[in-house]
């Protein structure tokens, strides 16, 4: 079925803080509309008032049919304990719930007293069953193992509906939740950084189902070649100007005309700036010329000479016309408003004394993780070297990592980490900076050598401002947490940097500026990523590839 969503007027935010008003939005079947805008600008937020998950603080969200199916896919995929890998995917894919829906009515149409409101038994039921046929359940247990296998998903030999979520990695996850898309047959589709933990294999595979689809689509994403290969239209949510604006064609079209945009608002607010500059200088050289005019045919004509006083005093009743004249002029200029800097992360990573000459080194290492082998392997790294690793989820990338700065030791082979390494390391799981202590307190205690001042000043250059460090880190966005390992990194001193996947959940202006920091850094780094235009923008001495249980370069 196709459907079409409508927002008109819509304002979004959280408590008396409006992120953005007046936003009118259509969807229609073929339409992927990109939303972007920095960390706090309120993309998620939007997604959840169009999911109807929350009510906004003005505005409206129409769909036509009104019971298009509208499937909503967060940032952070809520896991339940004990959840199978089925269950999860019938949850995520609507099916559970039109399932339960159905049942309902099945029951109530057998026994009316079950039944709940005036509608009648039978129309609840037939609604009822129209949504579980549409959602796909029908057939659901028939395709998920299809779709698992296709995307090489191995669960241990352990079926779908008994290997739990929590037991699986990162990016197994990932690919069970890339599983749930394919196997969703929504009308409409809300996507919340769909690309998070993604490979190249899976990221190609979502452009593939996000062009084939025949619904509308909404998404946020950071990866801008995902974007640049997928949405038709942009909707740009501008904190600093506190405005919206949608722009037609795609991804690299908008980076374009939103320059373009930017630059002819500056250029307007300069040429009213400096037309009200003019006349203001205008009007108060008239002025001093009238005061001045009055003044000298008070003190220099006679009281008699009354011809010679009368003409200086019409010269500066002249010369006050002139100035109500060009008051007059500025009052009717039509006032532009200075365009806003938006906030920009703007950081470097800190540096210290060079390590040894041979920072790490491999010799035929194998090293097992449960049922997994990584091996054998011989690799070098020296000081200096910046290497790019990519590879399948699962291929073995963070066991490499792991051995490589000695945190795992080989089960075969040899391991060796070299003198002086300080290593700074932003890992998958933003893992260094969890718990229930203020993010303040967490940050002081891994950077012991900073005051407490210094903490705080340096988050705020993070956006990490009074309202965040005296929240449990726990409770920080995945953006939030992001941008405090980022802020670590600059607080301590490193030569070995280490980056797994860093831009998930940082904005589009944050990874520009990681980007342009790691131009500067100078130390040795490894970065993992599937971000192909970070891959391409970085400069990198080597390139290792991980695959088939082997580390090959490139």
């Amino acid at each position: 079925m196709t459907a079409t969503l409508v927002a008109r007027g819509l304002a979004g935010g959280y408590g008396h803080r409006t992120l953005f008003d007046s936003l009118d939005l259509t969807v229609a079947a073929g339409d992927v509309v990109g939303v972007v805008g920095a960390n706090g600008a309120g993309k998620s937020t939007l997604l959840r008032l169009l999911a109807g998950i929350d009510e906004p603080q003005a505005g409206s969200v129409t769909f036509s049919p009104a019971d298009a199916f509208v499937g909503w896919l967060p940032q952070e995929h809520e896991c339940i304990e004990g959840e199978s890998v089925a269950d999860y995917i019938a949850r995520r894919t609507g099916c559970a719930q039109a399932t339960r829906d159905m049942d309902d009515a099945a029951a109530a149409l057998g026994d009316p007293s079950l039944s709940v409101g005036d509608a009648d038994p039978a129309d609840v039921y037939s609604a009822a069953l129209d949504r579980w046929l549409a959602s796909g359940a029908a057939d659901l247990d028939e395709r998920l193992p299809v779709v698992l296998a296709d995307l090489g998903l191995d669960l241990g030999g352990t079926p779908a509906d008994q290997a739990t979520m929590l037991s699986l990695s990162g990016g197994q996850a990932a690919r069970v939740g890339l599983a749930a898309l394919l196997l969703s047959r929504f009308d409409i589709v809300l996507l919340d950084e769909p690309t998070n933990d993604l490979d190249l294999d899976g990221l190609e595979r979502l452009e593939a189902f996000v062009r084939g689809l025949r619904g509308g689509v909404v998404l946020v994403s950071h990866d801008r070649e995902f974007l640049a290969r997928s949405v038709t239209r942009v909707l740009e949510l501008d904190l600093a100007q506190h405005s919206n604006r949608v722009f037609g064609g795609g991804y690299d079209a908008y980076l374009e005309e939103r320059e373009t945009v930017r630059r002819h608002a500056r250029e307007r607010y300069d040429e009213f700036a400096g037309k009200k500059a003019d006349l203001v200088a205008r009007a108060r050289t008239q002025r001093e010329w009238s005061s001045q005019g009055v003044r000298n045919a008070m003190r220099k004509s006679p009281d008699n000479d009354k011809i010679r006083r009368k003409a200086a005093m019409e010269s500066s009743e002249k010369q006050a016309q002139k100035v109500r004249q060009m008051e007059s002029r500025i009052a009717q200029l039509e006032e532009v408003e200075e365009p806003r800097k938006e906030w920009r992360l703007e950081f470097t990573i800190g540096a210290s004394p060079r390590s040894s000459t041979v920072v790490s080194t491999l010799g035929a290492a194998v090293l097992r993780q449960g049922g997994f082998t990584l091996g054998p392997v011989s690799l070098q790294v020296n000081a200096g070297e910046r290497i790019g690793i990519t590879g399948p989820n699962g291929a073995g990338k963070s066991t490499l990592l792991r051995a490589l700065l000695g945190r795992q030791q080989p089960d075969e082979g040899t391991a060796s980490l070299g003198a002086n390494v300080e290593i700074g390391e932003i890992d998958q799981a933003r893992s260094l900076l969890v718990g229930e202590q203020p993010l303040a307190t967490a940050f002081e205690e891994l950077v012991p050598s900073m005051e407490s001042g210094e903490v705080r000043t340096l988050l705020a250059k993070f956006g990490l401002k009074a309202d965040h460090v005296g929240r449990p880190v726990g409770e920080l966005s995945p953006g939030e947490r992001t941008r405090a390992a980022l802020a670590l990194l600059q607080g301590r001193g490193v030569n070995v940097l280490v980056l797994d996947e860093p831009t998930n959940h940082l904005d589009l202006p944050a990874i520009e500026q990681l980007e342009q920091a790691l131009a500067s850094y100078r130390g040795t780094l490894l970065l993992v990523t599937h971000d192909r235009r970070m891959l391409d923008a970085v400069e990198l001495d080597r390139r290792w590839r991980v695959d088939g249980s082997r580390v090959t370069e490139l």
